[in-house]
């Protein structure tokens, strides 16, 4: 799998740059500009010359604030588990669960791109493991596994895919369900499904800042990505008349 992996630190007035030859590459995102975490990302800063990725290809919700009327751009919340696997999805201003699966592997994946498509979705924020302390666990690497394919796969239609901290969600989720007045046994099949909108919660109320972008090396899917995917006539008739 040819994947990129960098992260990188808020630092204004430097360009963003990618690292060529590691396995994965994913870039962390403020509203500032980037700089490199490394001087190996400065060695090849003429990859993308004067522009960073935040600014190539926003994500949803730093749109969303940069401008009030912006429309599109559906978001799926990803929590990933050792068998279960929660949604939820974010449509306007609406975040809301939406399906809990029971699948690993490729079959996971498969169906993640089938639910997005449905969906209309363009980006998936992954819930990435931490500590208390910030930390990332063994569990991280599992998901920035399953995230990476996943982006390889997302890219061929120019969806994006990022990692969310999503440390303290499950908890923030139990917590929702028990004020929601939801039983012990209801809240069981959900918890995930729940902690899934808490990861979109934060990436929202944070408007993207601190997530990660998993960007696949292929140059061919990094300029799908910068693309995006078609645009829809019922949100963009404009461009469909033209």
């Amino acid at each position: 799998m040819a994947l990129q992996l960098v992260t990188l630190k808020p630092q204004p007035q430097s360009p963003l740059s990618p690292i060529k030859n590691n396995p994965l590459h994913t870039h962390k995102f403020s509203s500032a500009n980037f700089a490199s975490r490394s001087r190996l990302t400065a060695a090849v800063s003429a990859s993308v010359p004067g522009v960073s990725w935040e600014e190539r290809i926003p994500p949803n919700a730093l749109r969303r604030k940069r401008d009030s009327t912006w429309r599109g751009g559906f978001s799926l919340g990803v929590d990933l588990g050792l068998s279960r696997t929660g949604l939820a999805i974010s449509k306007g201003f609406s975040i809301r669960p939406l399906t809990v699966l029971e699948l690993r592997g490729q079959k996971l994946e498969l169906r993640l791109l089938d639910i997005a498509e449905k969906q209309e979705v363009d980006e998936f924020i992954v819930g990435l493991p931490k500590s208390g302390d910030g930390k990332e666990t063994p569990q991280s690497n599992k998901v920035r596994s399953v995230a990476g394919r996943l982006a390889v796969r997302a890219a061929e239609r120019g969806w994006r895919v990022y990692l969310q901290d999503e440390h303290g969600t499950s908890s923030e989720a139990v917590d929702h369900m028990i004020a929601m007045g939801l039983t012990r046994s209801a809240r069981q099949g959900r918890i995930d499904a729940y902690a899934a909108v808490k990861v979109l919660e934060r990436y929202f109320s944070h408007s993207g800042q601190g997530i990660e972008l998993v960007l696949p090396k292929q140059a061919e899917l990094q300029d799908k990505l910068s693309r995006g995917p078609p645009k829809d006539v019922d949100f963009f008739p404009e461009e469909s008349a033209g």
